[in-house]
């Protein structure tokens, strides 16, 4: 079959012309790449009028886009594959509270089969809702290089781009959040972890990563490498740096969370004095704050720190429904966006946003920036759509081939109806993307160049068996969940009590609404 694609006649998004009503064009693809995006190329193709980029070749498939807007494939740019089948457990609870009972050093080590299952079916809800890329900050505990490997193929098997990275750790969960150390027994603390914990093995953290990347950086088409330390204050000196040197030898992308709860800044305050109390500082003086680095949440940002980050380049990806759901507090988004720092858009966890929706992700990025900043002006809809496309492929390293519709660009897109109440009447398409739509109006997803969402169905997966296994699965960690909460509610009184010491204390800035 020929790999040319056309989409004619749909109205096609620019991020740099008329937003609000797109021009009608055609879309030329050619072996992935977009070749031409210009009106006519249907009308010269049906009347036999040559068409230079084909050059003799004939089109394996034309979609009537008559009625529709294709826009940019939207950028995941935090993601995390590991609690996909916990979505829906849990009520809006705290940050610490939840990463102990969601994450996987607080379950047994589960099946190859599960990890499958669960990288599958959060991969197809990303396509089905736009997205054509995503950033997946990966917990593999215990690690197993095999379960490594389950959760690519997967990736691989779906046809969506996944920008991976293995988290990791070298400073247990229980010394990197205040006062548990204090408050929890000494008896009781082995129920203590973190987002992931750090593992033994005959290497290094920083070679088991290169390693991993050496052997697999061309297996898998759809999958791209980056670093994925879990956070500074999780993380030694000796292994930051350790990871600077190889993004930089190696040209890889890192993600790390930063500042996303209360706790995590105050910690930073209590024990990166060197640094002024400044994760940001911390990361400088490692060699990671540059291009490179995206930090995720950014949520308790100091005004300083967030002109350091502008001036290095760096990327932050902020998260604002997962933060929401756990408590974490609204991110300084106009500062961010005033300061000019490339800000880039995720949808976390399955288990705390519980959805991998763009729009929400969106909605929430153009809206709560009026929670602290009254006053007219940025982030546009406009500036929410370039955060979910452009921004996150430059985080990745991609910003000049995925994120914008255009020649020599990938062909990764979307095709939206129109004919939907949120589209009628069109006043401004991309405010009623924005705004008003959820995502059942995503009917063709494009990756690569192939129609991987078609009819709103996943074509390259059995969607009726996945969810059958997905729903069998779920029984068996169903039961270690009831598990994991028993343990978590002998801990409770000790955890509340550092949580609320934790909330007496200043760390310079205050991220909630009212006092």
């Amino acid at each position: 079959m020929s790999d040319i694609l056309l989409v004619a006649g749909g109205q096609v998004y620019d991020h740099d012309g008329d937003v609000h009503h797109p021009a009608v064009a055609d879309i030329l693809v050619i072996d992935g790449r977009i070749a031409a995006v210009r009106p006519g190329i249907a009308e010269a193709l049906r009347g036999g009028a040559p068409v230079p980029e084909i050059a003799g070749r004939t089109v394996g498939r034309t979609i009537d886009a008559a009625g529709r807007l294709v826009i940019p494939g939207f950028v995941n740019a935090h993601y995390h594959s590991h609690d996909v089948l916990l979505k829906g457990c849990f009520e809006t609870i705290p940050l610490e509270l939840w990463v102990l009972s969601a994450l996987p050093p607080a379950f047994p080590k589960r099946s190859k089969e599960e990890l499958r299952v669960r990288t599958l079916l959060g991969a197809a809800e990303c396509l089905r809702s736009g997205i054509t890329t995503v950033q997946d900050l990966a917990t593999v505990f215990p690690y197993d290089e095999e379960h490594v490997d389950t959760i690519l193929q997967a990736y691989e098997d779906v046809g969506i781009r996944c920008v991976f990275a293995l988290q990791i750790a070298d400073v247990p969960g229980a010394k990197s959040i205040p006062f548990w150390e204090e408050t929890v027994p000494e008896e009781m603390r082995k129920g203590l972890s973190g987002a992931v914990e750090p593992f033994k093995g005959q290497k290094s953290l920083s070679d088991t990563v290169k390693d991993l990347f050496d052997s697999r950086k061309d297996r898998y088409k759809c999958v791209s490498w980056a670093l994925g330390p879990s956070s500074p204050e999780r993380c030694s000196e000796e292994l930051l740096r350790q990871l600077a040197a190889f993004s930089k030898e190696a040209n890889l992308p890192v993600y790390t969370h930063v500042y996303e709860s209360k706790a995590m800044t105050l910690i930073a305050r209590q024990t990166h004095t060197r640094d002024k109390g400044s994760l940001v500082q911390y990361l400088d003086r490692c060699g990671l704050l540059n291009p490179r680095m995206s930090m995720a949440h950014s949520v308790w940002m100091l005004p300083e720190e967030i002109k350091l980050i502008a001036d290095r380049g760096a990327n932050v990806v902020l998260n604002p429904v997962g933060n929401l759901k756990t408590r974490s507090g609204i991110a300084p988004i106009r500062g961010y966006v005033d300061a000019g720092v490339h800000v880039g858009l995720g949808c976390d966890n399955c288990s705390c946003s519980d959805c991998q929706n763009m729009f929400q992700s969106m909605k929430m990025f153009a809206s709560l920036a009026a929670v602290t900043d009254p006053e007219p002006g940025p982030p546009t809809a406009a500036d929410a759509l370039s955060a979910a496309t452009r921004a996150g492929a430059r985080g990745a390293m991609m910003g000049d081939r995925l994120g914008e519709i255009k020649a020599g660009f990938a062909a990764d897109f979307s095709i939206i109806d129109l004919n939907d109440p949120s589209f009628v009447p069109l006043n401004s398409a991309v405010r009623q993307l924005v705004f008003t739509e959820a995502g059942r109006g995503v009917e063709t997803v494009v990756v690569d160049g192939k129609v991987v969402v078609d009819k709103r169905k996943v074509a390259s997966i059995d969607e009726a068996a996945l969810y059958a296994e997905a729903a069998e699965l779920a029984k068996g960690l169903m039961k270690d969940l009831e598990g994991v909460q028993g343990r978590l509610a002998k801990l409770m009184p000790y955890l509340l009590e550092a949580h609320r010491k934790t909330w007496a204390e200043d760390v310079g800035t205050h991220r909630y609404v009212g006092h």
